[in-house]
């Protein structure tokens, strides 16, 4: 019998019928599914540095289990000592099976990790059912090896569903089991 990820059979078993359910689709075809993750990181002040951008990259790869990509300046930018070609971010897209198995990792290793941690604020969806999650540190993964890491860089992950608006997006992202802070 082949390995299903816990969360792709969640979504299957439970999450499609309990949305069904609440906005009244008429078929399971319409029920808002996560599409991809994103995962990014702006390099900034370190546009220099190669060895904390390969580092970076490396790290990014550890974290999301596939590729890390760097994106490079499409312009020349003066005010910013940017030419043509400069490394200015890293990122990876993740869909199918590893984008479920970064999710799972995220909600049940790596954001209990945070210190102080009481939820992720709501106020982050785009009106067109993505959710902007920003993370200060890498150090909450355990793929993250402490001691080589030369500059902290946070990263920013991107969820992206086929929901038409935010309400319908955070439910999903709910049943998922994202810690969502509780508004009064």
């Amino acid at each position: 019998m082949k390995y299903q990820i816990q969360l792709k059979k969640l979504y299957n078993e439970k999450i499609i019928s309990s949305l069904m359910k609440l906005f009244k689709y008429p078929s399971c075809m319409a029920v808002p599914k996560l599409k991809k993750i994103i995962i990014h990181k702006g390099i900034g002040s370190i546009i220099y540095d190669k060895n904390i951008i390969n580092q970076s990259v490396i790290e990014l790869t550890d974290i999301s289990g596939q590729k890390a990509i760097l994106c490079l300046a499409k312009h020349d930018e003066s005010g910013f000592k940017l030419r043509k070609g400069m490394p200015i971010g890293i990122k990876v897209t993740l869909r199918r099976s590893k984008m479920y198995e970064f999710l799972e990792r995220l909600i049940k290793i790596a954001l209990p990790r945070v210190r102080d941690f009481n939820g992720i604020k709501t106020s982050s969806f785009d009106g067109m059912g993505n959710y902007n999650l920003g993370i200060e540190e890498q150090m909450i993964y355990p793929e993250v090896n402490l001691y080589e890491i030369k500059k902290n860089i946070g990263m920013n992950v991107t969820f992206v569903t086929s929901a038409k608006n935010d309400i319908e997006a955070k439910e999903l992202l709910s049943h998922f089991g994202i810690p969502f802070k509780h508004t009064k």
